[in-house]
């Protein structure tokens, strides 16, 4: 390993995997060139079919050095409550 890089442990190992092959299947079935409003809408069908819980755009507050922030945090998708997913 080089100086500055960083190994990191997937912490929720099948679950990413799932998540994973429902992005690949979204990708496989509508390629390349939509904006990203498709593919979340796709990717929300995939992980429904799959039995994937996932909650759509929830708001994450933020805080710095023990203060709430103004700014909220929307990722695209939580996943299982484990994995924050952005497209």
């Amino acid at each position: 390993m080089c100086a500055g890089e960083v190994m990191a442990e997937i912490v929720s190992p099948k679950e990413s995997y799932e998540v994973q092959v429902a992005c690949f299947e979204v990708y496989k079935d509508k390629g390349c060139g939509f904006l990203e409003d498709v593919y979340q809408e796709c990717l929300e069908i995939e992980l429904e079919l799959r039995g994937i819980p996932f909650h759509v755009q929830a708001q994450m507050p933020l805080t710095d050095k023990g203060r709430k922030l103004k700014s909220i945090y929307k990722p695209d998708f939580i996943i299982d409550n484990k994995i924050v997913l952005k497209i």
